[in-house]
């Protein structure tokens, strides 16, 4: 198994024949931002899995859906609130053909395509977060499923927004976890710990990854320093770099 890192909250997960490559977009289509993260090339029939947890812009991007014409063997697992339809498509020069490579997909559902069991949750955002068992190896991905405690919105809206967090991260709480991919926002300063750190504490995942760092990894260390017990701060895994890759399994 391998994990790259591509950019902002884009992972991609290689387990024995198949890719699952979570909520892409392209690197400049953030205004004040340039990621610089690619995806591998791939053999044409390579079994590709696309997930997008939701439609904001750096969560997913309407271009992956021309990689059809490009892999035989791709399929698309895209949040409900993802709309596109056949006039959408043939408008912006995208065969609507392609729609039948979609599974959308909404919270609290569970799903199966091809070998991968699919389990979503209710994200605190916008869409779904994604749980994946495929082959003996389990994946979750947040989306945007994050404590968003935000200065100024109010113990109100910030109370209702952890009970919600916790309660999907409950879920979790008797799966095993292969990979996790959590939120580590900057942006919500002496807050940006909350969510993952509850997601640590909370669940058996054995590697955690965070994200939607905003090319800011500097917080990763600084909570690693905060952890008193050594062997939840080693789950936290060290991001440096876009296109940063990490080997898991025997020849790691």
């Amino acid at each position: 198994m391998q994990v790259i890192f591509i950019h902002h909250s884009c992972f991609l997960v290689e387990i024995d024949d198949k890719v699952l490559i979570f909520d892409y977009f392209g690197g400049d289509r953030i205004d004040g931002y340039h990621f610089t993260g690619k995806i591998p090339s791939y053999q044409p029939d390579t079994p590709i899995y696309m997930f997008a947890s939701h439609t904001h812009k750096d969560h997913f991007d309407m271009d992956i859906l021309r990689w059809s014409g490009q892999y035989t063997n791709i399929h698309y697992i895209l949040s409900k609130d993802i709309r596109i339809s056949p006039n959408f498509l043939q408008k912006h020069g995208i065969d609507p053909a392609v729609r039948e490579q979609i599974t959308f997909v909404t919270a609290d559902h569970t799903y199966k395509v091809d070998g991968l069991d699919i389990q979503t949750l209710r994200s605190t955002d916008v869409g779904v977060a994604f749980y994946v068992e495929y082959n003996g190896i389990s994946v979750f991905h947040a989306g945007d499923l994050n404590d968003w405690k935000w200065e100024g919105a109010g113990d109100l809206i910030n109370g209702k927004m952890s009970r919600e967090y916790r309660h999907q991260i409950k879920k979790l709480a008797t799966k095993p976890i292969n990979i996790a991919f959590v939120p580590m926002d900057p942006r919500l300063e002496e807050n940006q710990f909350r969510g993952i750190d509850y997601f640590v504490r909370n669940t058996d995942a054995e590697f955690i990854f965070p994200m939607h760092m905003w090319q800011d990894y500097s917080g990763i260390r600084e909570y690693k320093k905060r952890i008193s017990n050594l062997g939840m701060a080693d789950r936290i895994i060290e991001i440096e770099r876009e296109n940063q890759v990490f080997p898991f399994g025997e020849n790691s």
